[in-house]
This record gives C-alpha cells, sequence and structure tokens, in this order.
C-alpha cells in the first residue's frame, strides 16, 4: 500500500493517542544516546559522526526488518510514534489557558518546558510570543517533517527523521561542549527539515494572508539565524498577522533577534488561532496525499492490466 495512502492513519491515531506518557521509545532512544554521546565525545567531528551511525543505522535495519514482517500496519505505528501533534497542542494548550486565568507565574512555568529562553520574567505578550514561536517552528519539525518523510519513505523514513530530529535536540548546540562534536547531526537535521520547512511555510501562507506571509517568509525568514525555523515563523506569523521574534533573553544574556511577521503584538487567543492554522494544513496534506496516492494506485493498475 502507498504510504500516502496511510497518512491519515498515522495523523489519526495521533489525534486520538497522543504520545505514551511512559516508556515512549524516544525516552529509551535518549538515554541510548547519553551512554554513547559519554564514550565518543572527544570534542571532534570524525566521533559525532561515528557515533551518529553508531545509533542511526542498527535502529533502521531492524525497523526495515520488522516492517518486511509485519506489513503496512507496522508503518502506521512508527508513523504514529515519529509524529508528537497531539502533545505539541496540549502543552501549548496549557500556557493559553493559565494566560487566559491570569496566572502568569504558572504560564511562565508551563512555557520554560517548551523554550530555551528565560522565562521568569516574561508578561503576557512575551509569554504569548514564546508559545507562538514554539508552536510554529514545532508544527514543521514535530508534525510535518514527520509527516513528509513518512510519505516518502514510510516507517524508515519517518524513524530517520525522528531519531535524527532527536540527536541534534541533543547534540546541536554551539557550545565547547558539541560545537564539533554534534556538527554532522546538526547538519543532519538541517538537510532532512529543509524542503518540510519550506512545505509548512507554504502551508501557514495558504492559510491566511498569503501575500504578507510569503513576503515575510522571502524577507525576514532567510535572514533568521535557523532558515529552517525561520521560513515557517515567519510564514506563520505573516499569515496569522502577528508580530513574533525580537530581543528575548537566553542564559541571562539579551539576544538580538530579527522580528518576524507585521501587524499586531500576540495575545494568548492567538495560540488558537495558530493551532488551527496547523490543523487545517495537516488535512490539507492528507487530502492531497490521499489523491496522489489514489492517483499513483489507479496509474499501477492501467500498466499491470493485460
Amino acid at each position: 500500500m502507498s504510504y500516502l495512502l496511510l497518512l491519515p492513519f498515522v495523523v489519526l491515531l495521533d489525534a486520538i493517542l497522543g504520545e505514551f506518557r511512559r516508556y515512549h521509545p524516544l525516552i529509551g532512544f535518549g538515554y541510548l544516546a547519553n551512554k554513547v554521546e559519554g564514550y565518543f565525545n572527544n570534542n571532534m567531528i570524525s566521533s559525532g559522526v561515528f557515533a551518529w551511525l553508531v545509533l542511526i543505522l542498527p535502529l533502521l535495519l531492524m525497523t526495515w526488518f520488522l516492517e518486511s514482517l509485519f506489513g503496512w500496519w507496522f508503518d502506521v505505528l512508527m508513523g504514529y510514534l515519529a509524529v508528537g501533534g497531539k502533545s505539541l497542542w496540549q502543552h501549548t494548550k496549557q500556557i493559553q489557558l493559565a494566560l487566559e486565568d491570569n496566572n502568569i507565574e504558572l504560564a511562565r512555568q508551563r512555557v520554560s518546558w517548551i523554550v530555551s529562553r528565560d522565562t521568569s520574567e516574561l508578561n503576557e505578550e512575551e509569554i504569548s510570543k514564546a508559545t507562538l514561536e514554539s508552536l510554529l517552528e514545532n508544527g514543521s519539525d514535530a508534525i510535518f517533517a514527520a509527516l513528509f518523510w513518512f510519505a516518502i519513505a514510510g516507517s524508515e523514513g519517518a524513524v530517520l527523521y525522528r531519531l535524527s530530529n532527536t540527536l541534534d535536540a541533543m547534540w546541536g548546540y554551539k557550545n565547547n561542549k558539541y560545537l564539533l562534536f554534534g556538527r554532522f547531526s546538526a547538519r543532519v537535521d538541517d538537510v532532512l527539515n529543509w524542503i518540510p520547512a519550506r512545505l509548512t511555510a507554504l502551508s501557514y501562507s495558504l492559510y491566511g494572508d498569503f501575500k504578507t506571509a510569503w513576503y515575510c517568509w522571502h524577507t525576514q525568514g532567510i535572514k533568521w539565524y535557523s532558515p529552517n525555523a525561520g521560513s515557517v515563523m515567519a510564514a506563520g506569523a505573516g499569515a496569522l498577522g502577528l508580530k513574533l521574534g525580537g530581543v528575548a533573553s537566553y542564559h541571562g544574556q539579551l539576544k538580538p533577534r530579527l522580528e518576524l511577521g507585521m501587524g499586531v503584538s500576540p495575545k494568548a487567543k492567538d495560540i488558537s488561532r495558530a493551532w488551527r492554522m496547523i490543523a487545517y494544513s495537516v488535512v490539507s496534506w492528507c487530502i492531497v496525499a490521499v489523491l496522489l496516492g489514489l492517483g499513483a494506485s489507479t496509474k499501477a493498475l492501467f500498466y499491470l492490466a493485460p
């Protein structure tokens, strides 16, 4: 069965079940990655490449073997494990609820779980901005990129993407410990996200103010320190008519950042607006995937017909 036709089942399973609360395979993978890093990290690029291969290749081979045994339902299961849509919404919705209850301290605590910036002194607008930036960026990383690689290569594609993205999150820092060791992991994640990020930016643009979203994407997003993240955040902000980006505090130091989007400053209610944009885009992807899958299947049957 075409992986494209399986895409809606992956999305539906994630929408119903969400992430495992306990014993998620990525937790075990993270534990294993820490062990491998502790053994191989001598702050050299070559050791980072070798550690990446040691972790990824055996699991890819195992995935291929299990898929050959169990078939399409195993693909759906792996796709479901690679997508984190419901979890992303649950985390950001809790921040919105805290803001709507005027509980700034709780909102600060909850937003600190999904962003790396300092949150102890953020106001409502800054909390909303941080949440929206994370929601738009992770819409690409946690949902669309995983769906893209599943559509391309089934369970193997989903596993490759999710594990590579996890290693980038663990090792892709530009500090003394990971600058060289994590460089390969960061570059692999950049490559795997390049096409999905731009498809996500296009999806966001089609949802709202297309002209503004397109302008912000191609004038602001490409100048962001991460072009993949910048593209999706700029397009999403433009589509929603919001201003994101700007100066933020990280580890006690102010970091100058470009402004993204155009329009008004974000508020708590805009978190739901952004999620609706992501949800509609996911539905659109599923419809396109099914149409392409049916078209490919019909064409194959035509050529196979006697």
